[in-house]
């Protein structure tokens, strides 16, 4: 199986989406990633990176119930699959492999 390289902010949000388990939806993405990250993030761009990660097969979306808090529209929920699961391993192997390959001297002089 191929594995998909991930830009920095498809990681964030894929992370996010594991982290919120069932409630992984466009608005508590950004919310989270906001308050994780003390940037200003913007809905449209999460729901864009969204969309792509969808196309990519590294998540899957359904649509939740209608609610009456929500004028009646439906949440779009998301969850991680097992491509998009290879594709953060393998992003945190490759982050851990060259961490691992500066040596503790280097940060004992900055």
């Amino acid at each position: 199986m191929e594995v998909t390289n991930l830009g920095e902010f498809e990681e964030l949000v894929l992370l996010t989406v594991v982290a919120l388990m069932e409630e992984a939806y466009s608005v508590a993405i950004c919310d989270e990633l906001s308050n994780r990250t003390d940037r200003s993030i913007k809905l449209g761009v999460v729901q864009a990176v969204l969309n792509r990660l969808e196309e990519k097969g590294l998540v899957k979306s359904e649509l939740g119930e209608a609610t009456k808090t929500r004028g009646g529209k439906r949440k779009r929920f998301y969850q991680l699959t097992i491509p998009g699961k290879a594709a953060l391993v393998h992003a945190k192997s490759m982050r851990d492999q060259l961490w691992d390959r500066i040596p503790s001297l280097v940060w004992e002089k900055v």
